[in-house]
């Protein structure tokens, strides 16, 4: 019978996924975190990182100076803070964490990128690098909820409400085109309080309202003007090789019929019209 057994044991062995393989710590300056089946999840080298330079972004000069002074303290070991970088879509935001990580990856920057989903893993993330030299980025990247899902109740508890707390070389930088992270409806404005000549907001609103306070930073983008879309045109086709006074005269008025097509103004809609036009009209090599 229990030769049966630890044959039955042995098969079940095969079937189940093996540990996760230990971090190569050496082999990216980014790392995205994995799922594993038994032992929480393991941190995968980023083999390819995005080399965004803090210089190509143009119009938000304002938010870097506020990111990169809070990014500075934290690798100085002075006291930083989490940061939630909120606003129009396509104007920089997740551009200046991945241009900060290239800047100071050399003086022991690191970015984990986490999913939503994934967010209920933070304690495994904590834990991972808590004995490290090096000091670590949190990302999630468009962040948003539709209600108290386990990552909401994980990154509230992770940011402020846990008796533990995050290790001394980690920081949580997330990006939303939602201030307070979660849709707002009209109904919930019903519930409002009116004492005298104060206003009570409701407890729905108060709840949607805990988990973005928790972030010490906020910085706020906005839609570029139709001068500073096009400042971001030149720039990016001065990056794909088109000086030409001439040539960048004629690239405008395309720009702006781009700019239409899209119904936006943004910082990526300039870098994709660049693309196409410098693609289109650059000699063939």
């Amino acid at each position: 019978m229990s030769k049966d057994l630890e044959k039955i044991l042995g098969r079940l062995e095969q079937l189940l996924p093996g540990p996760p393989p230990p971090t190569d710590w050496k082999a990216s300056i980014a790392f995205r975190w994995r799922k594993a089946a038994r032992s929480g999840g393991w941190l995968q080298p980023v083999r390819h990182v995005h080399r965004m330079r803090l210089s190509d972004l143009q119009g938000i000069g304002p938010q870097i100076a506020k990111v990169e002074q809070n990014t500075r303290q934290f690798l100085d070991g002075r006291p930083a803070n989490n940061v939630l970088l909120t606003g129009a879509r396509g104007t920089g935001k997740s551009s200046i964490v991945k241009g900060l990580l290239n800047k100071y990856s050399g003086k022991g920057l690191r970015l984990i990128e986490v999913e939503k989903s994934d967010l209920t893993d933070l304690p495994y993330i904590v834990d991972a690098v808590a004995p490290r030299p090096e000091r670590f980025l949190v990302f999630c990247d468009d962040l948003s909820f539709h209600g108290a899902e386990e990552g909401y109740i994980a990154l509230k508890v992770a940011l402020d409400g846990s008796i533990s707390t995050t290790s001394e070389n980690l920081l949580i930088y997330a990006t939303s085109n939602r201030r307070h992270l979660m849709p707002e409806y009209m109904a919930e404005n019903l519930e409002t309080k009116y004492v005298g000549d104060e206003i009570h907001p409701g407890e729905t609103v108060e709840e949607k309202i805990s988990l973005s306070e928790r972030f010490g930073l906020w910085v706020s983008f906005y839609p570029f003007d139709q001068d500073e879309y096009l400042k971001i045109v030149e720039h990016w086709l001065g990056c794909f090789g088109v000086s030409e006074k001439k040539k960048l005269l004629e690239a405008r008025e395309e720009a702006l019929q781009w700019s239409l097509q899209r119904g936006s103004r943004s910082g990526r809609v300039a870098y994709q019209f660049a693309r196409d036009w410098a693609g289109r009209h650059a000699k063939k090599n």
